[in-house]
């Protein structure tokens, strides 16, 4: 009994951390909006006048970079930029997914299998090499990474609602629904998919951790968003050159930035897999 309350204790903190870190990140991105929205801070220019590669100080907590940009200040804008991609591309896969899956695995045969076998040969490919090729095909920009991200979820959710749908459609209540006269499309909506969506939570926080990996590794290859875009990827991509010169900072922190919030995402996932 002392095991299974310590476990659960842990998971419960771990959920907790989790949903913190993620408050903290988007309590930074919208601070940071409500600054540009009301143009409380003028940063257009600041960094004109900037020494390049400052080290932290009072004046830039998180130094500068090769153009004099304040680190801290395109870390916070980065954190912007990934929520809003992985938000989209979680968002679109779902939009993808859910009806595809619904659909498949409530009418069957050939439908099913000719859905199957399409998402299952997406799955197949290793997610980095096909976002790869989903950004060469889409080009650079904040909606272009987010359909090429997309395509790579999409089937993770299309078998997921497939196979709860294969299930719960042999359920009593599916049978009663049908001898009473309920059309296809009110099964599926009011009974099987208020049934289907419990998994949902997990596969999402686990899929935008993913996710945030993704985005960074298209960044760094120069394939995500375009250059003038605050993205930890592609800063890390220009922070490489000057570490060999002792200049740390400039990857430093949109490296931690990416590591916390991967981890933010992490711990809610894996503390609603285990609730």
């Amino acid at each position: 009994m002392f095991f299974l309350n310590s476990s659960f204790s842990v998971t419960k903190n771990i959920r907790k951390v989790g949903f913190l870190i993620l408050i903290i990140y988007i309590l930074f991105v919208i601070v940071l909006q409500v600054i540009d929205f009301f143009n409380l801070i003028d940063f257009s220019d600041t960094s004109l006048n900037n020494q390049i590669y400052a080290p932290p100080s009072l004046k830039h907590f998180c130094g500068t970079d090769r153009l004099g940009r304040d680190v801290c200040q395109r870390t916070i804008r980065g954190a912007s930029i990934a929520l809003e991609v992985v938000f989209l591309s979680i968002s679109f896969a779902l939009i993808i997914g859910l009806p595809l899956g619904l659909v498949s695995g409530y009418f069957g045969g050939i439908l099913d299998k000719s859905l199957s076998l399409l998402m299952d040969t997406i799955f197949a490919i290793p997610v980095i090499l096909l976002s790869v090729v989903m950004a060469f095909v889409f080009g650079k920009g904040i909606v272009n990474a987010a359909f090429a991200l997309c395509i790579v979820y999409s089937p993770q959710y299309f078998r997921l609602f497939r196979n709860q749908t294969i299930l719960v459609k042999s359920e009593t209540y599916i049978e009663a629904a049908t001898i009473s006269g309920a059309n296809f499309l009110r099964i599926l909506l009011k009974y099987i998919l208020p049934n289907v969506l419990t998994p949902l939570p997990i596969l999402l926080t686990l899929n935008a951790a993913d996710a945030v990996l993704v985005l960074g590794s298209l960044g760094f290859l120069g394939l995500g968003v375009p250059a003038d875009v605050p993205e930890w990827g592609g800063d890390l991509n220009l922070a490489l050159s000057a570490l060999p010169t002792g200049i740390w900072w400039t990857a430093l922190f949109p490296g931690l930035a990416m590591f916390f919030l991967v981890l933010g995402l992490s711990f809610v996932g894996e503390g609603l897999e285990k609730n």
